[in-house]
């Protein structure tokens, strides 16, 4: 008997799957460049354990995703040597552009003010979707997104501490907000436009309409900026297409430090 083909669907379930993965391990790689070199011994901690909380987050869906592509003789991920997919051949032996996580995640962390604001844009919107995916149709990454919304909160919380203290701090620090602000927003938009899996697995009610948590992103910018007196950059040269694996260069260097240690020493182990 031949193998099963993997169909659209579980090909958009697994996309999915990879997508949350590649947005949490991403972001969380990132902040851990902080690790030891934050502007204070508790903010050092607290941004680490974010980075922690992040790579955990992506852990559990490069596990699930894992699952499902395993249950199929023939996968769409894995061929060859990465066959079967574990988290960590999801992790350290996809190519950027198999990657699909949000270019914001990507960018480089520059100082501590863009740091935070960028913390706030996505810690802003994993707090909306998984507060809905709480409720999805699959009850593992129903279970993942709970677990998630506790940590996401706290997230949440402290970069908006952050934001405000910024903004409403001394002049440099508000110069320095205002410049993160007009350099990021642009990148800010992809995270409501819904690519192709997005759309299928919310039509079998595992995924999110993206779409629908823009306004309540909006409103909790409009709080937390309108009180760091932070103003919106008219912006219309918006950046997307990482969700389908059109990446800056970024994560080509992201990867190549990441993925240095498993490509050169293939399936090695702690």
């Amino acid at each position: 008997m031949s193998a099963p083909l993997i169909t659209i669907s579980t090909k958009s379930h697994i996309s999915f799957c990879l997508h949350l993965a590649d947005n949490s391990l991403i972001m969380g790689h990132r902040l851990s460049e902080w690790t030891g070199h934050g502007p204070m011994l508790e903010q050092d901690i607290a941004l680490t354990n974010i980075a922690l909380d992040l790579i955990g987050q992506a852990r559990n869906f490069y596990q699930y995703a894992a699952t499902i592509s395993n249950s199929f003789a023939r996968s769409f991920l894995t061929e060859g040597d990465n066959f079967p997919a574990s988290e960590d051949s999801l992790a350290y032996l996809r190519s950027a552009d198999e990657f699909k996580n949000i270019l914001l995640a990507e960018l480089p962390n520059g100082d501590w003010a863009k740091t935070i604001l960028k913390l706030f844009f996505f810690s802003t919107y994993q707090y909306f979707l998984y507060e809905r995916l709480a409720h999805s149709s699959d009850k593992q990454i129903a279970a993942i997104a709970q677990k998630s919304l506790k940590e996401v909160t706290y997230h949440l919380r402290w970069s908006s501490e952050w934001v405000i203290r910024l903004g409403d701090g001394t002049e440099e620090s508000h110069v320095r907000l205002q410049k993160a602000m007009n350099e990021l927003w642009r990148y800010t938009s992809e995270m409501f436009v819904a690519s192709d899996y997005e759309i299928e697995c919310t039509e079998t009610n595992i995924g999110v309409d993206v779409t629908s948590l823009k306004p309540y992103w909006d409103i909790k910018m409009k709080e937390v900026l309108d009180e760091a007196a932070i103003s919106l950059p008219m912006e219309k040269d918006l950046r997307t297409g990482g969700k389908n694996g059109n990446h800056t260069e970024h994560l080509t260097r992201i990867l190549a430090e990441m993925q240095y240690l498993q490509r050169t020493y293939p399936g090695c182990e702690w």
